[in-house]
C-alpha cells in the first residue's frame, strides 16, 4: 500500500526530471547538448518568417565564476560554509574580438560566406537569404546576429554556424559565449561555448540542414586551431580564401 502510494505520487518524478532537463533550460529554451545534438525546426513548424542567429558573450576574469554552485559540493558536505579561494589564473583580461559567421550552401550549388571580416554581410530577401547585422568587438549582451529568410528554406541546402577570433589571444577558454537560435515560432535553441579549447581559433557550433525539406539544427561544436578555410576542409565545402581585414570604426 505504501509502495502504491509513493508510486502514485513521486514514481515518475525523477525519470521525468531527467528527461527534461536534458533537453530544456531555463525559460522554456530547448538546449543542444553531447547526448541531445539535434532538434527539427519542422515537426515545430518554426520554419517561416526569420530566423534569428545571436551570439552573445563576455570576459571571463578568472575562474571564479566556474566553481560549483552553492550546496554541490556533496564529497566534502561542510565545504559551502567555508569561503571560497580564488587564485589567479594569468592576466585578468585577455584581448579577444569573437565574430559570428556562416557559410552557405544553395540547391543550385551557390556557396559562399557571410561574416565581419571583409564586410560580406550577405541579403535576407535575395540569395543567399541570410544577413550579418552588427560586430560586437567587446563583447555585451546584444551581442552580433545573423538572421535567415525560412521563408525561402526550399532554396537552402546547409547552412554553418561558425564563430572565430578575429584578433587578440585564442582563448575561447576565457570567455562566456553562447549562440541562441530564435525562431519564428517555438522555442528558441541554445547552444553553450564551454569546451575547453585554449588554443583554438575557430569553432563549428550549429548546422542548419534541408533534408528532403525537413529543417533540422544540429549541434556541432568542433574547435580548429586555424580559420574559416581549415573549417572549410572539416566540412568540404570547397571555397577559395584570401586575407581579409576588418573595416575601422569610427
Amino acid at each position: 500500500m505504501a509502495m502504491a502510494i509513493r508510486d502514485k505520487f513521486f514514481g515518475n518524478w525523477g525519470r521525468t526530471s531527467t528527461q527534461q532537463l536534458d533537453f530544456s533550460g531555463a525559460n522554456g529554451a530547448v538546449e543542444l547538448t553531447k547526448r541531445r545534438p539535434t532538434f527539427s525546426l519542422s515537426k515545430q513548424g518554426a520554419v517561416t518568417g526569420n530566423l534569428r542567429v545571436n551570439l552573445s558573450w563576455r570576459m571571463r576574469t578568472s575562474d571564479f565564476d566556474d566553481r560549483p554552485a552553492f550546496g554541490t559540493g556533496l564529497r566534502h558536505p561542510l565545504r559551502k560554509f567555508r569561503p571560497e579561494m580564488v587564485q589567479a589564473q594569468g592576466p585578468a583580461m585577455v584581448n579577444v574580438d569573437l565574430d559570428l559567421a556562416c557559410m552557405y550552401e544553395l540547391q543550385d550549388g551557390t556557396k559562399g560566406v557571410v561574416q565581419p571580416l571583409g564586410s560580406i554581410l550577405g541579403s535576407l530577401n535575395t540569395p543567399p537569404y541570410v544577413q550579418l547585422s552588427g560586430d560586437d568587438r567587446f563583447g555585451s549582451g546584444a551581442g552580433e546576429t545573423i538572421y535567415v529568410n525560412m521563408d525561402h528554406r526550399a532554396e537552402i541546402k546547409r547552412l554553418l554556424i561558425f564563430v572565430y577570433i578575429y584578433d587578440g589571444t585564442p582563448a575561447f577558454d576565457r570567455t562566456h559565449a553562447m549562440v541562441t537560435l530564435y525562431p519564428g515560432n517555438g522555442p528558441r535553441i541554445e547552444i553553450a561555448l564551454h569546451e575547453r579549447a585554449p588554443e583554438a581559433r575557430s569553432c563549428a557550433v550549429v548546422m542548419l540542414e534541408n533534408n528532403k525539406g525537413e529543417i533540422t539544427v544540429r549541434r556541432e561544436m568542433r574547435y580548429v586551431y586555424g580559420f574559416q578555410a581549415e573549417l572549410d576542409r572539416l566540412y568540404g565545402w570547397g571555397l577559395q580564401w584570401g586575407r581579409g581585414y576588418k573595416t575601422t570604426k569610427v
